[in-house]
């Protein structure tokens, strides 16, 4: 965000930036200008975190409600059905309680965890399986009301024990340490097949719903493209007071990038809108599915109040199958969090996210995903870059805005109505909504090759091999869903989700390959890849990322050294014939060689 009056005063700065002295605790180098109107360890006043954490709210929510959208389908649930209405009020009400414990105990930073595009091909591969496709829509009319939830409810407690139990895999990871020791395998040609089909594996959800109306799907991509694109620049002017200013009369004048902001909002609504002024002018056919009155019922049906609870669908169900399966997705998942734990402590001018605050955010990501899993929202969680965006724009970092974010997140969550009225939304608004959403996932993982030398026969190989070859498997076993026969059916069940997952395909020949053909690191993008993720050489203490109470405590315990999520943690000690040399501080803080410990 622009700000457009004078410089501030020596005094302000000081206030603003908190003097060269908390830039130096805070590992930032000296001499560095902070232009954040708010930091990370900064406490708004409570009218700005709530009006701040409502726009990180509206910058998260497009996304998040779209999950529900295309799931639902799936597992057999009736577009008219209130239900879906409680999903999304579900997903969201989850969110706000990830959110708050990743601020508060998590990485810290200013992290908002939404619902995990990660997990939706393995979802949608688990319910293609023979056992869980839906039945014609002739004999589900012919289904009482207690059939129907049944029919639904059954195939989302499978869903909610794969992930629930793929999320311990997750926490493991994360509390043992392990983190730091798959991030050297996990390259940038690893990286770019398994994000990037993310998106490419989801284009048949997006054509399907688009080709209900192209004009309505079109207009609402051209109000996007628009309001991203060709507007991202332009500004409105907001005002507000300055920091520090108790009677308000100094006030700092704002351009706020509102187009750029709120894009996806800005194209459903237009649309939402049009949509509207055609069912009531009769232009649309009396069972168009672009109509805005065809789901009315289940907004009104919908109860105004409505509190998601652990099982409200039923006790989860757990097979091997579906639970590897969604391996694929915590996978993608942690890679693509960790580069916005960096990304997001760059923008918001913190130092580099040591190696325990990144366990406790994987290990924080984790437990949220169990939480999905456990309350039924027919996903994971994972961080949102959307809002890391936001944070360069508003330069307002402060993790209280986040957490009045979380609060705020909750409480639509619980409002049955404002779920229930996404239902209404019409069909080729959402097609049009994914494919726009669904090219930048498959562009974000295609932002990796920056690292990597494409001029290499060798890179060229490993990227076109891997990728076309996620999508051919995965289409064939689709159209062949008994071509893997070992005599046993679990393991069969496995071994086709994991071949039909095109993340995991893709994802595991990259890193089988890279990894395997000879190649330098500067050749693969190694090198480029570890200077952007490397943490800074400081002495300071990083106070951003300790834990909230209890410091003192944890410091002059010496076991705590050893634990991965830790803030005295400074990695494991090398062990060399038999003998380790830990590289630990008196204070636990300061890097500095103290004892020789035999093994």
């Amino acid at each position: 965000m622009e700000v457009t009056d004078h410089e501030l005063d020596p005094n302000t700065h000081h206030e603003m930036g908190k003097g060269s002295e908390d830039q130096e605790a805070r590992g930032t180098p000296r001499g560095e200008k902070l232009d954040m109107l708010f930091e990370v360890d900064d406490t708004p006043p409570w009218y700005y975190c709530v009006v701040l954490g409502f726009q990180q709210y509206l910058t998260m929510f497009g996304s998040t409600v779209s999950i529900p959208l295309i799931i639902t389908p799936s597992m057999c649930m009736d577009e008219s059905d209130p239900a879906r209405g409680y999903v999304i009020g579900t997903i969201l009400f989850v969110s706000g309680i990830v959110t708050l414990l990743q601020v508060t105990f998590g990485v810290r930073l200013s992290i908002v965890q939404g619902g995990n595009f990660s997990f939706l091909t393995p979802t949608l591969t688990l319910l293609s399986l023979p056992q869980w496709k839906c039945p014609d829509p002739a004999m589900r009319a012919l289904l009482s009301d207690d059939e129907r939830y049944e029919l639904w409810s059954s195939r989302m407690r499978e869903v909610q024990g794969a992930i629930a139990v793929s999320a311990i895999f997750q926490i493991v990871l994360s509390f043992g340490g392990v983190i730091g020791l798959l991030l050297k395998i996990i390259t940038p040609l690893t990286i770019v097949p398994t994000i990037a089909m993310v998106g490419l594996a989801l284009f048949q959800e997006a054509k399907k719903k688009a080709a209900t109306h192209w004009g309505v799907s079109v207009l609402t991509m051209l109000v996007v493209i628009l309001c991203s694109q060709y507007l991202r620049n332009v500004t409105l002017p907001v005002p507000r007071c300055r920091r520090g200013d108790a009677d308000g009369s100094q006030r700092r004048a704002l351009r706020v990038p509102i187009f750029k902001l709120f894009p996806i909002l800005f194209g459903i609504g237009i649309s939402w809108v049009f949509c509207a002024i055609l069912t009531v002018s009769e232009v649309l056919p009396p069972d168009s599915p672009a109509r805005t009155d065809l789901r009315t019922s289940a907004l009104y049906e919908a109860a105004w109040f409505r509190l998601p609870y652990p099982g409200q669908w039923g006790t989860p169900t757990v097979h091997a199958g579906p639970v590897f399966g969604m391996l694929a997705g915590v996978i993608a998942s942690i890679v693509e969090s960790i580069g916005d734990y960096y990304a997001c402590a760059k923008i918001s001018g913190a130092p580099p996210p040591p190696v325990h605050a990144i366990n406790r955010g994987i290990a924080m990501e984790g437990i949220g995903c169990a939480l999905a899993g456990i309350f039924g929202t027919g996903n994971g969680t994972t961080s949102y870059s959307e809002n890391i965006g936001a944070i360069g724009i508003t330069k307002v970092a402060s993790r209280r805005v986040l957490q009045w974010g979380a609060v705020i997140m909750m409480l639509f969550g619980m409002t049955g109505k404002f779920g229930a009225l996404f239902i209404t939304m019409p069909e080729p608004i959402v097609g049009g909504m994914f494919i726009i959403m669904f090219s930048m996932i498959t562009a974000v993982g295609f932002s990796s090759l920056q690292f990597v030398d494409l001029n290499s026969s060798r890179n060229l190989f490993v990227l076109g091999f891997s990728i076309l070859f996620a999508l051919i498997l995965p289409t064939y076993m689709s159209e062949h869903k008994d071509a893997v026969r070992t005599g046993s059916d679990t393991f069969d069940q496995i071994l086709y989700v994991l071949l039909s997952t095109s993340m995991f395909v893709g994802g595991f020949l990259g890193c089988v390959l890279d990894n395997t053909i000879p190649g330098t690191d500067e050749e693969r993008g190694v090198l480029r890849w570890r200077q952007q993720s490397a943490m800074s050489d400081t002495t300071a203490p990083i106070t951003t990322y300790d834990l909230p109470f209890g410091m003192s405590k944890i410091r002059s315990w010496n076991w705590t050294r050893y634990v991965p999520v830790s803030p005295t943690f400074r990695g494991f000690p090398p062990c060399r014939l038999g003998r380790c040399r830990r590289r630990v501080a008196p204070n636990g803080d300061v890097r500095q060689q103290e004892e020789v410990t035999r093994v």
